[in-house]
């Protein structure tokens, strides 16, 4: 049974040097790989192991980077020796074939986005209230916005309020790192997936993932993973099929490798009990799309 495996990149399984989160003495810590540059300085990183071990799971399953960052900040990022086949950005907003995005599903999924406000007038509300805690606010591929924030200097409850406004109007609120989203309702990273799924041909789906943004697409998975930090562990999520990492930082991206890899060559460790299935009966039929 073919195996898609869809996993959030940044602080999922990939770190950046603020994000990994070292524990014990300098001589015990794992060699890093660098996997992103940004203007010619290295960004992310994950351990040399963990490279590996993706290597490894990009061989038994069909893998499928699935990141909130726009094509063009994906592409900066070299996880593989070669590119994977799919990849999914600006959180389900866009699906790469062979690193080209696919047209038709970008006209679906602005199809369904307008039920939602519109992204200029929570663009603008952000903008309005943004204090001198907020270095920039920014829109992606034209679909959602965010603010890059001072974490420690956020005034109480403005994460709360601005959560509220958007909820009104069909949009949501993530916080990761220094960087405050706000995606409309019908962006989805678990229907992206769905359809990557579906293309491919998979049987059943593992995912992986450390954010709010990312709790679709866990639920919707056969079987998931989440590391023991980040947004979800902040708020103590949970789920029946989504098991949590016993480290933390960059041991948790090589963990989660490791541990996607052994369900990935097992074919009875994971029973179909996800819901990503549905996804593909939502009352649209599935774009035959472009296949690589």
């Amino acid at each position: 049974m073919k195996t898609v495996v869809c996993s959030d990149l940044d602080r999922t399984l990939i770190y950046s040097a603020a994000a990994l989160g070292w524990e014990g003495p300098d001589e015990t810590l794992p060699r890093l790989l660098c996997v992103e540059h940004y203007r010619a300085e290295p960004l992310s990183y994950v351990t040399e192991t963990a490279a590996r071990l993706l290597e490894r799971l990009a061989d038994a399953a069909v893998l499928v980077p699935v990141t909130t960052r726009t094509p063009e900040q994906y592409r900066r990022v070299r996880l593989l020796e070669k590119p994977p086949p799919y990849a999914i950005c600006a959180n389900g907003g866009h699906i790469l074939v062979d690193g080209v995005a696919d047209p038709e599903w970008a006209a679906r999924v602005r199809s369904r986005l307008r039920v939602a406000a519109e992204l200029a007038e929570v663009h603008g509300h952000l903008t309005r209230v943004s204090g001198e805690f907020v270095r920039t606010v920014r829109t992606a591929s034209d679909l959602f916005c965010y603010a890059v924030v001072e974490r420690a200097a956020l005034p109480d409850g403005w994460l709360a309020d601005l959560t509220g406004w958007c909820a009104e109007r069909g949009w949501r609120t993530s916080l990761q790192g220094r960087k405050v989203y706000c995606i409309p309702d019908g962006l989805s990273k678990a229907a992206a997936a769905a359809e990557v799924a579906h293309r491919t041909g998979a049987g059943r789906m593992l995912a992986a993932g450390d954010s709010l943004l990312d709790v679709e697409l866990l639920e919707a998975a056969d079987a998931a993973l989440r590391p023991a930090h980040g947004e979800l562990a902040d708020v103590g999520w949970t789920a029946p099929r989504t098991a949590v990492t016993a480290a933390r930082g960059v041991a948790a991206g090589e963990e989660i490798a490791e541990r996607l890899l052994a369900l990935a060559l097992d074919p009875d460790a994971v029973p179909a009990a996800g819901t990503w299935r549905a996804l593909l009966h939502d009352g649209e039929r599935p774009s035959p799309g472009r296949t690589p």
